[in-house]
């Protein structure tokens, strides 16, 4: 977005004190928002690190966190259509929860049965072998 000096002419910018500064082509690639994220973390975190060291970095007290968690969910709560969708979600993944956890105790009881079956199998064939032998 241009600054409230220049106006955008399509060939440079132009700014009201006469000046035309290039014209941009895309993105720039100066800058930390023109970096990937993995270069942008390994700054912050060297920034974060030295600010500990330092001893100026902010640590959150308990009664801090509460009041911040309590803004942020207050300002989230706000927008019933998120708050919707959340909710949806929500449901989605409980019933999800119990189809699996029904499927589970199905998979189970055919093994079961599977298992006697397989033992049964094999007591009628050791009943044989008996009588044969």
């Amino acid at each position: 977005m241009p600054d409230r000096n220049e106006m955008d002419t399509g060939r440079g910018t132009e700014m009201t004190d006469g000046r035309t500064a290039p014209a941009r082509s895309g993105t720039s690639n100066r800058g930390f928002a023109s970096m990937d994220r993995s270069r942008q973390r390994e700054i912050a975190s060297k920034g974060g690190r030295a600010a500990h060291q330092k001893g100026t970095a902010h640590e959150w007290t308990a009664d801090e966190a509460r009041v911040a968690g309590r803004k942020g969910g207050e300002t989230v709560s706000r927008d019933r259509e998120h708050m919707a969708a959340i909710g949806r979600e929500g449901g989605g993944a409980r019933s999800a929860s119990a189809r699996r956890r029904a499927m589970s105790q199905r998979n189970e009881s055919v093994v079961e049965d599977r298992s006697r079956i397989a033992r049964a199998t094999r007591g009628d064939e050791a009943e044989r072998d008996e009588m044969s032998g």
